[in-house]
């Protein structure tokens, strides 16, 4: 038996190559030489499949217009163009034709964005070009609605550490917010002055509720803790214990006396209020839940995580309904639209808008604020802020995605210029103050610019050329 040599995968792949080449071409470096046939038959079909649709109608109105030119020149059809040519050529050759087959159907069809499709009536060699056939659309992207610019008015110094989270009273007479100090403090609205000072967590504060039926706060922190708050007594009446790390998240439902908390076990646990009790452990997550909301009807529990998804849970069952997969990066952000049935999400690689409550993707925000993207909030006008971990303040238009103001926090003095990162950010229940936390361990208020007007800032917008699905 003869010994067959051992030959490695690209030698024998090159001598099958070889062998190819040496059967179906025997002229090495040489195309094939051009067959007239088949150039014939992939012309005809190129120009079918491109002109079929307008064959008969160019034959038709070429026929149409040899009949108009032997007829005297005052019954001309309108919709014949006589453009001027070369002396000796036929007339009928460069008029242009608006075609019968693809007129609109009523008069009021034809829009001030809209033109009808010409159709050049000329011999078979005459290149026809399909951009004269196609309707011009006019762009379906919502315009903008202009908003006033945003300015900052207040800067309120307190805290001895990073401000990590915030919440407004439902009389919105007061907020309070919560830090690295391991304090929650209270602030009043109007002054900006401090109320009252609570300490109980023995770790940062990473969220914090304001009930709108009973006189209760929620808290919750790194240290693993929730804590309800009687504020008539302003000491800690419950506790609910059961995360086994940090806390990052917490809601409370609107209807129902449950509270939702989110954390880095992975778990989005639903708690009791009155009894303390653990009544789900919404598991599925791959990574922390850092990002949780609540509405009235199903979906009624909706979580972002670090693991770039983002689900709908079914809280009779404690079961996903939906997972959207649509983020690159950790969803460390969500706000539910006070009005319509959607909500907005933000990671690092973009913030999109999806529709409720089956999740469908409606558009990506039209910019790009390239940032970790820590917090956002949206108003009853539409107004939807953005925070960044650089201190980035972007606000956007909701119906449109349009960005229409890109503010830069200033540090107070004394910090670095690395600690300009806002961590948190709320509109008051009137949706007119914005309330952020930042990084330099200040509570900055905004509010829109009264003395600005469409003509002092006007709207810079051009409509998307290309929409990006995902």
């Amino acid at each position: 038996m003869e010994v067959v040599e051992p030959q490695s995968l690209k030698k024998l792949t090159f001598k099958s190559l070889k062998r190819a080449l040496d059967f179906f071409s025997p002229v090495h470096g040489e195309f094939p030489s051009p067959d007239p046939e088949s150039k014939k038959i992939r012309m005809s079909h190129k120009i079918d499949v491109e002109f079929g649709g307008i064959k008969g109608t160019a034959a038709h109105l070429s026929a149409e217009a040899t009949r108009q030119d032997q007829a005297p020149p005052a019954s001309a059809p309108p919709n014949v163009l006589g453009l001027p040519g070369p002396e000796n050529a036929h007339r009928t050759e460069n008029s242009l034709a608006v075609g019968p087959a693809i007129q609109p159907n009523n008069i009021n069809d034809v829009g001030p964005g809209k033109s009808t499709a010409v159709i050049p009536n000329s011999l078979p060699e005459r290149n026809l070009s399909t951009s004269a056939l196609m309707e011009r659309i006019p762009s379906k992207w919502p315009r903008p609605v202009w908003h006033p610019p945003w300015k900052n008015y207040r800067v309120i110094s307190g805290h001895l550490g990073w401000v990590r989270s915030i919440a407004f009273d439902p009389s919105n007479t007061w907020f309070c917010t919560g830090s690295a100090d391991r304090t929650i403090k209270i602030w009043d609205i109007g002054s900006g002055r401090l109320k009252l000072t609570l300490t109980g967590h023995i770790e940062q504060i990473r969220g914090l509720a304001v009930s709108s039926k009973h006189t209760y706060m929620f808290s919750a922190g790194d240290d693993k803790m929730v804590k309800c708050w009687d504020l008539e007594q302003n000491k800690v009446i419950r506790s609910y214990h059961g995360h086994l790390s940090g806390v990052y998240c917490l809601a409370l439902h609107p209807t129902i006396d449950i509270l939702l908390t989110g954390g880095r076990d992975s778990v989005c646990r639903v708690w009791d209020i009155r009894s303390k009790m653990q009544i789900h452990a919404l598991s599925g997550h791959d990574n922390t839940v850092c990002s949780v909301f609540t509405r009235p009807t199903d979906p009624q529990v909706v979580t972002g995580s670090h693991d770039t998804t983002i689900k709908f849970w079914d809280l009779r069952y404690g079961k996903t309904m939906v997972t959207l997969t649509h983020h690159k990066k950790s969803v460390r952000a969500m706000a539910l639209h006070p009005k319509e049935h959607a909500f907005a999400s933000a990671s690092a690689d973009n913030i999109k808008k999806f529709g409720l409550p089956k999740g469908e993707f409606m558009h990506n925000m039209l910019s790009q604020q390239k940032t970790i993207i820590n917090s956002m909030a949206v108003n009853e006008d539409g107004v939807l802020a953005t925070a960044g971990d650089n201190g980035s303040l972007w606000f956007w238009d909701w119906k449109s995605g349009h960005n229409f103001q890109q503010a830069q926090t200033i540090v107070q003095p004394g910090s670095l210029d690395s600690e300009a990162g806002i961590y948190a950010l709320s509109y008051d229940i009137t949706g007119t103050r914005l309330v952020t936390c930042e990084a330099d361990k200040t509570i900055k208020m905004w509010k829109e610019d009264e003395n600005a007007t469409p003509e002092t800032h006007p709207l810079s917008f051009k409509p998307p050329k290309e929409i990006r699905r995902f």
